[in-house]
């Protein structure tokens, strides 16, 4: 029944036209609920996870969210590697940031693979962005 409601939770955001940042988190949250091993999801843990470095073969070889979102994600990053510019993550800071599910996914899985060397656990990915919808 879970999954039903998670479905109709993110085609309804989808489908609502401009989304808030914060329906939009939720809708994902719902959604990560959903799936097998996920509990409870905690802030405290997203914001470890935030901070924890990670190993790498290839430069940088030490990597995580807060290197290239610092330590606040309120404020702007930089990429470690491109120098790019990164807009805030925090939807307190940026409201705007968000709202689209399927990018959030994408950047979701991307950052993972670039950051950890694999891609988030449905209770990870609920754990920061519950870290990011507190900030």
């Amino acid at each position: 029944m879970h999954t039903y409601l998670a479905i109709f939770l993110v085609v309804a955001t989808v489908l609502s036209g401009p989304a808030r940042a914060g329906s939009s988190v939720d809708a994902l949250l719902e959604t990560y609920r959903g799936h097998h091993g996920a509990a409870e999801f905690d802030a405290r843990a997203g914001a470890t996870l935030w901070v924890q470095p990670f190993s790498h073969a290839t430069p940088p070889a030490t990597r995580s969210c807060a290197s290239c979102h610092t330590d606040d994600p309120r404020r702007s990053g930089r990429h470690l590697r491109t120098k790019k510019s990164i807009d805030p993550l925090a939807p307190s800071a940026n409201p705007k940031g968000m709202v689209n599910i399927a990018k959030t996914r994408k950047w979701l899985k991307r950052n993972c693979q670039w950051t950890l060397g694999r891609e988030c656990t449905a209770q990870e990915k609920g754990d920061l962005l519950t870290f990011l919808k507190n900030q």
